[in-house]
């Protein structure tokens, strides 16, 4: 265990500051180190400590205290944040999320549920990993090769990375062509294979000193086998429990998936929380997506589990994405625009797309897209919580 962890309230609200400093108190647990509701004080406080939670009620000045939240967790990581409001709004607690805060606890606290938030955060100051909340699965899908499909998975989970700040495990499950490691230049110890054979020795600090981690990030990569043999004797079951495994550890996995239905692409698309199904404007890209459709519809897939990702996308294509909505009878949930010389540059060098061209559309695209993706799952939680705290009332 590490040293005592600090607690510190920033609130203007006397009153219920007093109250989260007795629950505080009661439990022995904690160096309480009071409230205070100056920002100055409150970094220099937090600034002088090891371990320190800090509790923020956001339902006074909240666009101030959103800054202050994201300069401290930018700039003092030995700081966890932990929001308490009245009724905050669904935009302001997924800006919040987005700024770094890692827990939610409504007003009028409930003392189990306020302490079960702390004692969470408390402990992942023991270890290096990052305390995540529910791990989100995310599978890369196409039934035909070349629409781009690693590239996708490979800037898209770098990006989540980026905005989510959380460990992100990147997993090549195209067991006969994967090009993860050559998407990123990269030279791993380790793949996959290894992985099964010593799953009885997984913890978090295996897996993180075993995947390789892409230069000054919190992406992790988990390369593909090198051989075909090693390829075929792993099972849809050893599937399964890797990916439980690392979801114990990593925020997000992004899977890229290989281009068929055996059953260990859909065992991983059956763990997905989110499958995109990738394809490019023509036509007989639109019919592969449709029987694919129709196949994750048979396996019972939800609608909104599936959802379309148009890469290379041009506004002047001959099949505009008014026609590609009509055909699929489903919403496009996201274009990745077609930018030819910047994703050459980026696969011949071995580069995201963000280094070889940070101003580019396609790179743009791509912060905007994990931007997006991860605020409608900090919104979906959200209002999900909300839902659970009506019923209890």
């Amino acid at each position: 265990m590490v040293n005592t962890v600090s607690i510190l309230v920033l609130s203007d609200d006397s009153q219920a500051a007093s109250i989260i400093g007795m629950f505080i108190e009661e439990t022995g647990k904690f160096d309480w180190k009071g409230s205070v509701s100056d920002f100055t004080r409150a970094f220099e406080i937090i600034a002088a400590q090891e371990h320190i939670i800090l509790i923020v009620d956001v339902d006074d000045r909240p666009e101030q205290k959103l800054d202050f939240i994201t300069k401290v967790t930018e700039t003092l990581p030995q700081c966890k944040v932990l929001i308490v409001s009245k009724e905050p709004t669904v935009e302001l607690m997924v800006k919040l999320m987005r700024a770094g805060a890692k827990e939610f606890v409504s007003y009028p606290l409930i003392k189990s549920e306020f302490l079960a938030a702390t004692d969470k955060l408390a402990k992942s100051f023991s270890n290096n990993t990052k305390e995540t909340s529910r791990c989100r699965i995310i599978s890369i899908f196409s039934n035909k090769g070349g629409i781009g499909k690693t590239s996708i998975a490979t800037n898209l989970a770098l990006e989540i990375a980026k905005t989510t700040k959380e460990n992100v495990a990147l997993v090549d499950l195209n067991f006969q062509l994967g090009d993860v490691t050559t998407f990123l230049d990269i030279k791993p110890s380790f793949n996959i294979s290894y992985m099964i054979e010593n799953m009885n020795k997984i913890n978090d600090d295996f897996l993180l000193s075993t995947m390789e981690k892409y230069k000054n990030t919190s992406l992790y990569i988990l390369a593909d086998p090198p051989f075909f043999k090693m390829a075929d004797d792993v099972t849809p079951k050893q599937i399964d429990k890797l990916i439980n495994i690392l979801s114990k550890t990593f925020a997000f996995i992004v899977i890229d998936s290989a281009s068929t239905f055996d059953d260990k692409t859909v065992c991983a698309l059956e763990k997905s929380d989110l499958i995109l199904l990738t394809a490019v404007a023509n036509l007989p890209a639109m019919r592969n997506c449709q029987r694919c459709l129709e196949l994750f519809s048979k396996l019972g897939f939800s609608k909104e589990k599936v959802q379309i990702l148009i890469n290379r996308y041009m506004e002047n294509d001959e099949v505009t994405s008014d026609d590609v909505e009509k055909v699929l009878n489903k919403k496009i949930y996201w274009k990745i625009p077609n930018n030819y010389f910047t994703m050459m540059s980026s696969i011949n060098k071995g580069i995201p797309v963000v280094e070889a061209n940070p101003s580019s559309n396609v790179a743009k695209s791509y912060r905007d897209f994990s931007m997006f993706l991860t605020d409608n799952i900090f919104r979906a939680d959200f209002e999900s919580r909300i839902r659970e705290n009506r019923k209890d009332d």
